[in-house]
């Protein structure tokens, strides 16, 4: 059977990813930037647009992130205002569960869900650092084991919360034309090693039950945290292959939670540079790859991973004839990447092994090892490669990361979604009107 893809828009917020010299990049925390890129996505029928979080400006050598000060603007206020100006596109945000508390961010997304007519998701994430943690009362950070302990009491609690309030228990009286409340109505009680609460939902069912629920996250812990709860996985492979083999893994989980394959959907962040012609849209591409990771940027980006001054080197110069350092406070504080490193020095060695192999500078191996999800092509090449991932399960869809902000999906959805449209692989109009409905979700009772 041919499956529908499935498209979403994030926005990308500060990062590498956006191109911030060419003269089209502009703002990253006026409203007019949310709004066209939320407008373009809901013209282009994709099924959300995705905020993610910053709870703390990242610091690099001791200094603040220099592309942290454009601004990290609240994700429920952006997205409350986005609800305003959309009508079915879905509002999906990042929301942490390691320093919130679960009555507080069930109360502001079960809030959205109204206010969008059935549209909120919620992406559930963890915190790692103390770095972070230093910005709330609670403070510190939580080992991974008990991190997703929390996230799945947390959602679990959340999830009693948004369920508290069943279908009718709120009514009219016709002769005093007030409203009586069931004294049930949003009654709730949870304790376990993380929360103990009580009281009354103050939030009525929303007209998708409760909002959809994404994570993010490729270790073990996150696929299976994923499987057990999530309605969509969001993850990152640069080939077909990789992404297969995620996929095939995450869907086998699903049957030991007595959940069936299409109760989640994987959906991997991808960017796409759309040409006139193959040969056009690579070497728009290789510029973009080097507007994005600068001399400076490659330096700081390698000093990440060795943990140590790396200033004096030729960024166009080989990689450091020295290991990184393993012990110690990390330079970079704040990042996600600098955990994903893993070992250190087996990611040097693999690094100069890959530099080696194909002759690569340092600039040349950060562009390579950063590098994500891409289709490059003209508009059939990129349509062609986006069903053929979907169809041969790799993923269910794919969140676009535009390099430009505003305008960055502008070519895309003006170019490549006609074509999806015209293979019959895509929708040509929304099939319902809430996010859960046009995600092709089951529907809860």
């Amino acid at each position: 059977m041919t499956k529908q893809i499935h498209l979403a828009a994030h926005f990308p917020g500060v990062n590498n990813t956006t191109v911030w010299s060419d003269p089209r990049s502009l703002s990253q925390i006026e409203f007019s930037s949310f709004t066209h890129l939320a407008e373009t996505s809901e013209r282009a029928l994709f099924d959300f647009l995705f905020l993610a979080e910053g709870l703390r400006l990242r610091e690099h050598a001791g200094r603040i992130y220099d592309l942290d000060v454009v601004g990290r603007p609240d994700t429920f206020t952006v997205l409350a205002a986005l609800a305003g100006v959309t009508d079915r596109l879905g509002l999906a945000g990042t929301i942490n569960s390691t320093f919130n508390e679960p009555y507080e961010v069930a109360r502001q997304f079960a809030s959205l869900d109204h206010l969008s007519a059935g549209r909120a998701a919620w992406n559930v994430v963890t915190s790692w650092d103390a770095f972070t943690g230093e910005n709330f009362r609670r403070g510190g950070f939580l080992p991974e084991d008990q991190r997703y302990e929390r996230a799945r009491r947390f959602l679990e609690t959340t999830i009693e919360l948004f369920d508290s309030w069943r279908g009718d228990e709120v009514v009219a009286d016709k002769d005093s034309g007030t409203f009586l409340s069931d004294p049930r109505a949003g009654e709730f009680a949870h304790s376990d090693a993380h929360f103990d609460i009580r009281g009354r939902f103050t939030v009525p069912r929303s007209p998708q039950g409760r909002p959809v629920i994404f994570q993010a996250g490729d270790s073990d812990a996150g696929r299976e945290f994923a499987a057990s709860r999530a309605d969509a996985i969001f993850t990152r492979h640069s080939t077909l292959q990789a992404g297969k083999d995620f996929y095939a893994d995450v869907k086998s989980r699903l049957a030991a939670h007595g959940r069936s394959r299409d109760e989640l959907l994987v959906f991997p962040a991808t960017s796409v540079v759309v040409g006139d012609t193959d040969a056009d849209a690579q070497e728009q591409a290789a510029i973009i790859r080097k507007q994005q990771v600068s001399g400076p940027t490659a330096i700081a980006f390698l000093e990440q991973l060795w943990n140590t001054d790396l200033g004096e080197l030729d960024p166009d110069g080989p990689l450091p004839d020295f290991d990184p350092v393993v012990d110690g406070d990390t330079l970079s504080k704040g990042r996600a990447s600098t955990r994903m490193f893993g070992d250190r020095l087996a990611t040097a060695r693999g690094w100069r092994e890959l530099a080696e192999a194909k002759n690569l500078s340092i600039r040349e191996l950060i562009i390579e090892v950063t590098a994500r999800q891409s289709f490059i092509g003209s508009p059939s090449t990129v349509a062609e490669e986006m069903n053929r991932f979907v169809q041969e399960d790799a993923s269910d869809g794919f969140i676009l990361v535009p390099h430009l902000t505003p305008g960055g999906l502008d070519d895309f959805v003006d170019r490549v979604v006609p074509l999806l449209q015209e293979r019959g692989v895509y929708r040509t109009e929304y099939p319902g009107t809430t996010l859960r409905e046009n995600l092709g979700l089951p529907t809860l009772p």
